[in-house]
């Protein structure tokens, strides 16, 4: 993908969710349609949105529950526990900020990376009412985190690493800022291995979170290559014809784990 085609689609990514944002500040709902995730009535609410995060759901301020625009509870599957720091890769309404926040408790901290300042400002707003504290979000791209190499345990992301033009990016930033150790455990829209681009394509937009999903085969070989183990990739619900909302867990490597990898790489022919 050209580097312009790449800057139009992250435009229209930007545009749609601060209108979402934009409607529900002003208490008109998101005006999503359903391609778009999220923000439908009907069977679509349990494909995307609030209704996935069942009671926990009830937790949040409406305004964050009605923003989750994503395919899945990332929080249900992240393990997270008392202490530990969790990125939240496209922290949109706030949603799975807020409640990973609750989770690590006040000695530890949810951070939440989005690109759109309207979602950043509806965001703080709702964590303020919601009364975390220990609750940071940063306006950034998900290919480029404005944090340090290893300085948290847990990445999580609803439904947002398909919108990236440059996932292999995304990825290798997972890895970089995760300690030795950490964990990746985010929902995301996957597509059989038998669809190619062209046929994910023909089932729905890149906004609506279709069109640039990958393979269940490319996000392990994705993984993989941006150096984690463990890697599984488990279709949970079914989102269109051979394409599934799904869960996706990773482990960086420990310190003990690289040194060993690092050493038989190293190691010459004649030893």
């Amino acid at each position: 993908m050209s580097t312009a085609a790449a800057d139009r689609l992250r435009d229209e990514v930007r545009e749609r969710y601060a209108e979402a944002a934009r409607n529900l500040t002003r208490g008109e709902g998101c005006g999503c349609d359903c391609e778009s995730i999220g923000c439908c009535q009907g069977e679509e609410q349990d494909l995307f949105g609030r209704g996935l995060y069942g009671e926990s759901a009830g937790e949040v301020p409406e305004a964050a529950a009605l923003a989750s625009l994503g395919c899945g509870n990332p929080i249900a599957v992240a393990e997270l526990r008392e202490g530990e720091s969790v990125l939240d890769l496209g922290s949109g309404g706030g949603i799975d900020v807020i409640l990973s926040a609750r989770r690590v408790g006040p000695t530890g901290i949810a951070y939440g990376l989005d690109m759109t300042d309207e979602m950043l400002a509806l965001a703080r707003q709702n964590a303020e009412e919601a009364g975390v504290r220990n609750a940071i979000f940063l306006k950034g791209v998900i290919e480029d985190v404005p944090l340090l190499a290893a300085s948290v345990d847990v990445v999580i992301s609803n439904c947002v690493i398909n919108l990236s033009t440059d996932k292999a990016a995304v990825l290798t930033e997972i890895a970089r800022v995760l300690k030795p150790g950490g964990r990746l455990g985010v929902s995301d829209v996957v597509a059989e291995d038998r669809l190619g681009p062209e046929e994910r394509a023909e089932r729905g937009s890149y906004v609506g979170c279709i069109a640039g999903a990958l393979s269940q085969s490319e996000y392990e070989a994705g993984l993989e290559a941006a150096g984690f183990t463990d890697v599984s990739v488990e279709f949970t619900h079914r989102v269109a014809d051979g394409m599934y909302g799904a869960i996706v867990k990773a482990v960086k490597p420990g310190a003990v784990e690289q040194a060993v990898a690092y050493a038989s790489s190293s190691r010459c022919a004649c030893c």
